[in-house]
């Protein structure tokens, strides 16, 4: 895994190569940062960029290049996505739960990035936090039906999913880092919304540039 769990938040190691970068993907008891731009998250596609702080509206995808504002994103089984163009020092984070996986927040947020920035996805970076894993993750045929299964019951590995749709998007397979640590299973260090419903917390994932060139 390259994964390092440093206080409360999990870093991937491959990112730390770009010295003008900050990043976390938070446990459960990791406290936001100041000055951080969210968004009210809807499961979709949409993507934004993040001209603020605070909640800047509906939509599941944020970008920056602004130096020093966080950018995050909150989940509790969800997919965490940070993405990095260290080419143009611009970054984005992204919430994919099923709905937005099906809906193709990844390629879409990728795409975003070459419109803002004429970033090359083969040159990006993907790190994939802590989500639901597999082992967890059964559903039913209404659910698999949109992920092209014709099953009562199954399992989807929605990081293999993920990191899939980011190889057809132009991402370098050996650019896209996960963390594969599944939230429902670790009761610890992460919040769960199967396992724990409406009495599940959320966690904070966040990206930043730190300085400019």
């Amino acid at each position: 895994m390259d994964f390092d769990l440093i206080g409360d938040v999990y870093r991937a190691r491959p990112l730390a190569q770009f010295d003008w970068l900050e990043h976390g993907f938070g446990t459960r008891h990791f406290e936001p940062p100041r000055e951080l731009a969210t968004l009210r998250q809807i499961h979709s596609d949409i993507n934004m960029y993040a001209d603020g702080t605070g909640c800047l509206g509906e939509g599941d995808a944020l970008l920056s290049d602004a130096p020093g504002r966080w950018i995050g994103v909150k989940t509790a089984d969800c997919l965490p996505i940070l993405l990095v163009d260290g080419d143009h020092r611009g970054v984005a984070a992204v919430h994919a739960g099923w709905r937005g996986i099906v809906a193709r927040v990844g390629p879409k947020t990728v795409g975003a990035m070459a419109a803002r920035w004429a970033s090359k996805p083969e040159n990006l970076h993907a790190a994939i936090g802590p989500g639901i894993g597999m082992c967890c993750f059964e559903v039913g045929p209404e659910v698999a039906s949109q992920f092209g299964m014709a099953a009562e019951r199954t399992r989807i590995n929605l990081e293999q999913v993920v990191r899939d749709q980011l190889i057809v998007a132009g991402l370098a397979p050996e650019r896209i880092h996960a963390a594969r640590m599944c939230t429902v299973c670790h009761t610890n260090s992460f919040h769960s919304f199967r396992r724990d419903r409406e009495q599940a917390g959320r966690m904070l994932s966040v990206i930043r540039v730190k300085y400019s060139s």
